[in-house]
């Protein structure tokens, strides 16, 4: 009821304020909290945080209708799910379409990348990775129908997701694959509830639990570099907010932003403590 009710709230302008929103798992957050941090600390305007709004869908929906002015997103994501179009391209190409087709035709922008790639994880225990010696997808297409799978509700229903990826291996699980909360993948992987899980490669917890990363051998996943899509209207009003976010451009590699998911998934930490350090270690906060 909240989510229905923060959606349908009027889009008055809040032309004071910069309302920043993210998507409901830890790395969203983190990034969703660097960003309102950034911005406080770069801009005399106010920040209103808007997190864990769902999925990919949810937050799109509302930057479109001005209901948040900023959230962090994915390249391949944006590409794939939002613009329905087909992989095809690298890193770079990818962006340049994304930005130019969300600037004509859905009144957004994007901010430089942050500097990782999380693009997804398809993950197995550690200890099955060396006992049967696999390192890649393709690989492990030949246990898949001995394994369980879970996956989250967002990877079954994109088009860059399950349905494609065992077409282009011949996945076949040994039952449907289960749909999980995304925080209780890694868990239940390690527990042996499931055998194979769709993660993300910055996963904090896969070092962590002892998680291997299949590679993705037969290049099924776009890139996934995380940037900011910003509303055009918010950056033509307030262009202190674009050099703000400008300046996270590059800043987080993948094992660092490895690292931030693991200091609240693994160590519990407040996200507003974490991102506060990070950004002190870049010489971005004050």
């Amino acid at each position: 009821m909240i989510l229905v009710a923060l959606l349908s709230s009027c889009a008055s302008s809040h032309s004071d304020r910069i309302v920043v929103g993210s998507k409901n798992f830890t790395e969203s957050l983190i990034l969703g909290e660097l960003l309102a941090q950034q911005i406080e600390a770069r801009t005399h305007l106010k920040v209103e945080r808007r997190f864990y709004l769902a999925g990919t869908y949810i937050c799109q929906q509302a930057v479109v209708a001005g209901r948040i002015d900023i959230y962090p997103e994915y390249t391949g994501t944006a590409l794939t799910a939002i613009l329905k179009q087909k992989v095809g391209g690298d890193k770079e190409e990818i962006y340049q379409r994304v930005k130019s087709d969300y600037e004509t035709h859905l009144g957004l922008t994007l901010g430089p990348p942050f500097g990782f790639n999380d693009t997804f994880a398809m993950e197995i225990r550690g200890e099955d990775a060396r006992r049967l010696n696999l390192k890649t997808l393709s690989q492990a297409a030949a246990f898949v129908p001995q394994w369980r799978a879970g996956f989250g509700y967002e990877f079954m229903e994109r088009p860059d997701g399950y349905a494609g990826l065992a077409a282009a291996y011949g996945l076949h699980f040994a039952a449907p694959p289960r749909i999980m909360d995304l925080g209780l993948l890694a868990p239940a992987l390690k527990d042996h509830q499931i055998d194979m899980a769709a993660g993300n490669a910055t996963d904090g917890l896969i070092p962590a639990l002892d998680l291997f990363v299949l590679e993705d051998d037969r290049y099924y996943f776009p890139p996934y570099e995380a940037v900011a899509v910003v509303r055009r209207q918010t950056v033509q009003q307030h262009p202190e907010v674009a050099q703000a976010v400008a300046e996270l451009g590059g800043k987080i590699s993948d094992q660092e932003m490895q690292q931030l998911n693991y200091a609240l998934e693994g160590q519990h930490r407040d996200v507003k403590d974490v991102a506060r350090e990070f950004l002190r270690s870049k010489g971005l906060a004050h």
